[in-house]
């Protein structure tokens, strides 16, 4: 009945009641939100607070006493500093107890078994300072007290004096200033009676001589690692015939055998002569970028053709 009347009004008074009709439903829709979220936020600002009060209550220790405040966990990385110890030890028998406790790594002390498992010494404190790893400075701090036993040592040893009293009775004295030996024509003996030079030399002044074909120049002498210069005063070179290796014969390894031929320089003579034919003289390998002008000059006394 009502709508049969609402029709019945004017025009203007229904799109009255229309917009009254509309803004009453918008008030009560409105009401019904504003309530809802008022509750929500309510609800959530509780949360927030049982958050808070759990956050502020009192923590229990671990030895049952309760505080205020939040102990920071420890981390499960902070393992206590060792500490380094030190006390007279043998490398060859330390187990891994003390050498931890002097203050070497584990893998480092590892490294040590394993190279006791292989039959590894270390002979003199000089091998210890071998160890991977190890510092200058940390080396330095341990050397007073490694002590190596005497069951570690070189057999030589217990033979050492009589030796160097058999030596003594070969061989009395060093050379005396002014005198002189043929450096192509000495043994490891005469050569130790040379002042400043030992066993380690004089082996090495016969293989470098035996390598090279021959000395032609004190001054190859040299040549040698940390040689002592003030010891080619007591030698001579009285006849120069070095041991010549043919160019257009030998094969690359062969050629590389000599002291002043490296693998590439052996390369590029064997290249030359398959290119070129046979070698005629050392000017043929001027022009190889391999060869520098002084050291085609030292090779010269050396090669054959």
């Amino acid at each position: 009945m009502f709508l049969k009347e609402f029709f019945y009004l004017p025009k203007s008074d229904r799109r009255i009641l229309v917009f009254v009709a509309v803004l009453v439903g918008l008030v009560i829709t409105g009401n019904v939100f504003f309530a809802t979220v008022e509750i929500g936020g309510i609800q959530s600002d509780e949360h927030l607070l049982q958050q808070s009060d759990s956050l502020s209550r009192p923590l229990r220790t671990m030895n049952g006493t309760r505080n205020g405040t939040y102990d920071s966990p420890k981390s499960s990385y902070d393992v206590p500093k060792r500490q380094v110890e030190r006390f007279v030890f043998d490398p060859n028998t330390a187990d891994s107890t003390a050498l931890l406790r002097l203050g070497l790594q584990p893998w480092q002390v590892r490294n040590i078994y394993k190279f006791r498992a292989a039959g590894g010494i270390y002979r003199t404190k000089e091998d210890f300072a071998r160890l991977y790893g190890l510092t200058q400075k940390e080396y330095r701090e341990l050397e007073p007290y490694i002590s190596i036993s005497a069951d570690y040592q070189p057999a030589a040893l217990l033979v050492r004096e009589k030796s160097v009293s058999k030596d003594s009775l070969l061989f009395p004295k060093k050379l005396k200033e002014g005198e002189t030996i043929d450096l192509n024509l000495t043994d490891t003996a005469q050569l130790k009676r040379v002042p400043g030079i030992g066993s380690y030399y004089a082996r090495r002044i016969v293989d470098y001589g035996r390598r090279l074909g021959g000395f032609v120049n004190i001054d190859q002498l040299d040549e040698l690692e940390h040689f002592p210069t003030s010891a080619k005063q007591y030698f001579v070179i009285v006849a120069a015939e070095p041991k010549r290796m043919n160019l257009n014969e030998l094969s690359v390894n062969a050629l590389k055998q000599h002291p002043y031929l490296n693998y590439y320089q052996a390369r590029a003579i064997t290249d030359y002569r398959r290119k070129h034919g046979p070698i005629k003289s050392l000017d043929d390998l001027r022009l190889l970028p391999d060869f520098s002008p002084e050291q085609l000059l030292r090779l010269k006394p050396y090669v054959e053709f």
